[in-house]
């Protein structure tokens, strides 16, 4: 009898492992026939999350197969005119950053400016008193901005080209989100619960994990995202009041900036400061200032709350470091995935804690106890 018991647990094992087997080769299979649309699906998934109230107040009186493709409709609108629009202007103003650095226009603008203050030469001479021969130029200074500038424009540069030249890919790309769109806001519910049935964590841990994600989501595109644009704008503004070169272009990498917490526009703000002030503009320069200022504040206590909420609570360093990784290791959308990835860790290391530390550490578990 007992060893009949045994011999069935051995055999459920077998199948059991052989089951797992085929499983994850399924599952790496299927990983690699997806792996090139990965970026569309989750990009697709983030748009629904963001059109769903659009789909929402469609359906109220519409099916909902039509709802979700006036929902496409206005995505293809509201989304991918503006994104070549606002690709073909990049492209211009990115050459003529490109130009400018290349020819050392800015630079030796800045030269004879800096030049006039005679900073440097009270510099070198403090140097010299104190033993050292070298003597420092503004060219040796100013080097590093102008390679750094003809980088950054020529970069720019070649990324608007190269999709403005693969526009066919671009539309193709672009429509393979929509069908994702479309299916997700009809059967988005479905695939939820599939998930959920599928995956071995009890349903408050998946549900759990799926709440950060989504919120996630929302405060990185929807709160960034519009803070960005925001940001973006009223800097670009700005240097166009100020009559500096390519308000455009500042103000598309001021809207890129504004998603790193700590920093975010006063990277190009408080350069601009400086300048002005050196030139002598030191009322426009105390506007620049004041200006970031509020915007910033304005933008990170006030607006974000607002249209967020408190619902994601990351500390800012963290983020900080998940976009500047996730920028490193996976391009422009790193925006996106390293903050997800960082949730991911975080409510993993949450469920951890909660239900299973337990069972690596005991003692912890009696620790509690006695605390209680």
């Amino acid at each position: 009898m007992i060893g009949d018991k045994l011999e069935q647990n051995i055999s459920q094992r077998a199948v059991f492992f052989f089951f797992l087997a085929l499983f994850i080769i399924a599952l790496l299979l299927a990983g690699k026939l997806i792996a090139p649309f990965f970026a569309t699906i989750i990009l697709g998934i983030v748009s629904t999350g963001i059109f769903r109230p659009v789909f929402t107040l469609f359906s109220k009186k519409l099916s909902p197969q039509i709802a979700s493709v006036i929902t496409c409709v206005v995505i293809f609108f509201v989304v991918f005119i503006p994104v070549v629009l606002f690709v073909g202007i990049l492209s211009k103003e990115a050459l003529g950053l490109y130009t400018m650095a290349k020819n050392a226009v800015f630079s030796n603008q800045l030269k004879n400016l800096l030049e006039s203050t005679q900073a440097l030469e009270r510099l070198n001479e403090l140097f010299n008193s104190a033993g050292f021969d070298k003597t420092i130029t503004w060219d040796q200074l100013l080097k590093p901005i102008s390679e750094l500038g003809t980088m950054v424009g020529f970069s720019l540069f070649e990324q608007a080209r190269f999709i403005t030249s693969n526009i066919l890919n671009l539309v193709v790309y672009f429509c393979l989100m929509l069908i994702v769109v479309f299916y997700l806001l009809i059967d988005g519910s479905r695939l939820v619960d599939y998930i959920y049935d599928l995956s071995p964590l009890p349903d408050a841990q998946d549900m759990q994990l799926f709440k950060k994600f989504k919120d996630m989501a929302g405060a990185v595109l929807i709160g960034n995202g519009l803070g960005g644009v925001i940001q973006g704008t009223a800097g670009g503004v700005l240097f166009m009041m100020l009559g500096l070169n390519s308000p455009f272009l500042w103000g598309v990498i001021m809207g890129f900036l504004a998603f790193l917490p700590i920093v975010g526009i006063g990277i190009v703000l408080i350069p601009t400061a400086i300048y002005m002030l050196l030139k002598g503009k030191i009322a426009a320069s105390i506007f620049i200032i004041v200006f970031y200022g509020v915007l910033s504040w304005g933008i990170e206590y006030i607006f974000k709350p607002r249209v967020v909420g408190n619902r994601v609570r990351m500390h800012p360093l963290i983020v900080f470091f998940a976009i500047i990784g996730g920028l490193k290791a996976y391009g422009l959308l790193g925006i996106i995935y390293g903050p997800l990835i960082a949730t991911l860790f975080i409510t993993l290391a949450e469920i951890y804690f909660a239900s299973y530390q337990f069972l690596i550490e005991p003692e912890k578990e009696n620790k509690e106890g006695k605390r209680m």
